[in-house]
């Protein structure tokens, strides 16, 4: 089940939402984890048994954990373990498939029978939760949470069907007040719905209209220049707009069921540095690699040359993470090349200015990076790669014109005009007031709506007609998305 489904919204929601606030709050976290399952189940019965084992063995060991005794030896045999079990279960069912090829290839290459190996299908979300089950047990061996007694609570965490399928990556040491006392109002199911209808929107209006064209782009067997960067840029749209709208629908849903959860992007797009993009895109993972990685490692506590290595291995086993192919690993080692290079250049602090240079040549990187990161294979990269700085032809190809239409064209436009308007909103929103004065429009959300000034002139935007339109806009993208036959999310594969 996803979110952009009828069947979720007229059938699964309402009668989860229905049912939540019937209840008393005794019950809730037991409805959650009901919901939840039955959220999971939907796609396969099968592979909820091994959603239960992984939340079991994750419970057992954070109390065996704490009754050692933070930092003792026993605690760290006992959190050994609990890794281990649950990185073996994320390497078997999402690399199995990727080792044994590899291994294949190589005992053909030298004149040897291949293994024989069944293919391994990859349960949904299993990198997300397994991630929130690593986080628990070394929170609890770090002594930063204590463990839950109560399974229901537990369980309930690890399956929080608002974030299950695509994250956030949420801790159980943030999120453990709200399962044993947490708010519901009015305005915070009101901020929630508002949340989730916006998220709706980027997801079935932006990101599915642009996605026939990127695939066929991708999939052109000779693209042009112009091919290859059509391509490149609508695809930087499409995914922005698909992975933040689907964290927009699960931190409305988190608080339509009383909870808050991190956010996850902070307009990354108006990055001045590759440092900057990685603290506002998709910011509960970069946390959860800083936390529980790239400090482990040692952070940049061991010298320099130890600090560039630790960012790299972050960054590689960061791209792994995203899937089991050579494309992610490429992915992930040109960013931590990027964050090594700026650390030395003395690139990696928070810019306090604007700088269209800086700004271009990490829009550009970051551009470039998500091309394999897209890519089915190295081949394909490859090819887009070779296109777009064979520089032959800014013309599309005869079968790259094809596959464009007026309204992806319009789309795209439009999805770079909402690109360009928040993160102008955010920049000068964190301006420091000296620079305010200096020039520039100040832009900020109150009560009332969205106030956006400039010297001698100003525009406000109450906020009921902010609401307003977004609530026709989610109506019309409902209508969309019945007229379309599937509309899955970018990040379920991952």
């Amino acid at each position: 089940m996803v979110f952009s489904s009828n069947v979720f919204l007229f059938l699964f929601l309402p009668i989860f939402l229905g049912l939540y606030y019937l209840s008393s709050n005794r019950y809730r976290n037991l409805l959650i984890l009901i919901g939840s399952y039955v959220f999971y189940a939907w796609w396969r019965v099968d592979f909820l048994l091994l959603f239960v084992a992984v939340t079991l063995w994750n419970y057992g060991f954070g109390l065996r954990i704490h009754r050692a005794g933070v930092g003792s030896q026993a605690a760290r045999r006992w959190v050994t373990w609990g890794v281990v079990g649950n990185l073996a279960t994320l390497g078997y069912f999402k690399y199995a498939n990727f080792g044994m090829a590899n291994l294949n290839t190589l005992l053909e290459t030298a004149g040897l029978d291949p293994f024989l190996l069944t293919q391994v299908i990859l349960p949904i979300g299993i990198s997300f939760y397994i991630f929130q089950s690593l986080s628990y047990l070394i929170d609890v061996y770090r002594g930063d949470t204590e463990p839950t007694h109560n399974l229901i609570n537990f369980a309930a965490f690890i399956a929080l069907f608002p974030q299950l399928i695509a994250g956030p990556v949420l801790r159980y040491k943030d999120l453990a007040d709200q399962f044993t006392d947490r708010t519901h109002s009015l305005d915070k199911f009101s901020e929630g719905a508002t949340r989730f209808m916006q998220g709706f929107i980027k997801k079935v209006f932006i990101a599915d209209s642009l996605a026939p064209l990127v695939d066929h782009l991708f999939g052109l067997a000779n693209p042009s220049t112009g091919d290859a960067w059509l391509g490149m840029i609508a695809y930087t749209a499409q995914l922005y707009f698909d992975f933040s709208g689907y964290s927009d629908m699960a931190i409305g849903l988190g608080l339509m069921m009383g909870f808050r959860f991190m956010e996850n992007f902070n307009q990354p797009y108006i990055s001045q540095s590759i440092t900057e993009f990685w603290r506002r895109w998709h910011i509960s993972l970069s946390t959860w690699l800083r936390d529980y990685l790239y400090v482990p490692l040692g952070g940049n506590r061991h010298g320099t040359g130890n600090t560039y290595r630790n960012l790299f291995l972050t960054m590689l086993l960061g791209g792994f993470w995203h899937g089991a192919n050579w494309t992610f690993l490429i992915w992930g080692a040109w960013h931590g090349t990027w964050l090594a290079i700026e650390r030395a250049l003395g690139l990696n602090t928070a810019a306090r200015t604007f700088n269209p240079l800086k700004w271009a040549a990490t829009f550009l990187l970051v551009m470039l990076g998500w091309v394999i990161f897209r890519a089915e294979n190295l081949g394909v990269a490859w090819r887009l790669y070779e296109a777009m700085f064979r520089f032959d032809s800014w013309q599309l190809s005869e079968l790259g014109r094809a596959s464009v239409s007026d309204l992806q064209v319009v789309t795209l436009v439009i999805a770079y005009l909402t690109l360009a308007f928040c993160g102008l909103r955010e920049f000068y929103r964190n301006r420091p007031p000296i620079e305010r004065q200096s020039g520039g429009p100040s832009v900020s959300v109150t009560p009332a709506g969205v106030l956006v000034q400039q010297p001698g002139w100003s525009i406000a935007l109450p906020r009921y007609l902010l609401r307003s339109l977004i609530l026709l806009l989610f109506c019309l993208s409902i209508l969309k998305l019945s007229a379309q036959s599937y509309s899955p999310f970018l990040y379920f594969q991952f």
